[in-house]
């Protein structure tokens, strides 16, 4: 059994030029890999979100990709103020973002929700003011 290819990258909070840097990166990889389009397209949606939700809410963090031979995991880790109410969070459209986020058209409470929609398996690991780890696996 080969090694898992594993990607690594620093998603800079408060920076939304380079939000969605890291899954795109990780996109053409993929695509390089030759995995199918489909498992390609949850994985960016998913992970998307994901950084977005650490540009916004938690000042940034980082993100791990993990290519096994039939798995895709995706962990994003930040130090952010944590989920109060992860339940509530995960509902489409509850959203705690800023008006001026909203502003620049992000925060319409689908983040959370859309990572787990575009994930085989997800769970949130969240402790307030000390940050949340999200882990998302994708099935190959």
């Amino acid at each position: 059994m080969p090694e898992p290819l594993v990607f690594h990258f620093d998603v800079d909070g408060n920076d939304f030029t380079s939000a969605g840097t890291a899954s795109v990166t990780v996109k053409k990889n993929l695509r390089q890999l030759g995995l199918p389009s489909e498992v390609i397209k949850k994985l960016s949606i998913a992970m998307y979100e994901g950084e977005i939700n650490m540009v916004i809410h938690a000042d940034g963090g980082t993100a791990d990709v993990i290519v096994g031979e039939s798995y895709i995991d995706i962990i994003l880790a930040d130090h952010g103020p944590g989920i109060p109410n992860v339940e509530l969070a995960m509902q489409e459209g509850y959203s705690t973002a800023t008006a001026q986020i909203h502003s620049l058209g992000f925060g319409a409470g689908m983040g959370l929700p859309n990572m787990k929609r575009y994930s085989d398996e997800m769970t949130i690991d969240t402790r307030l003011n000390e940050g949340t780890t999200v882990k998302m696996r994708i099935y190959l």
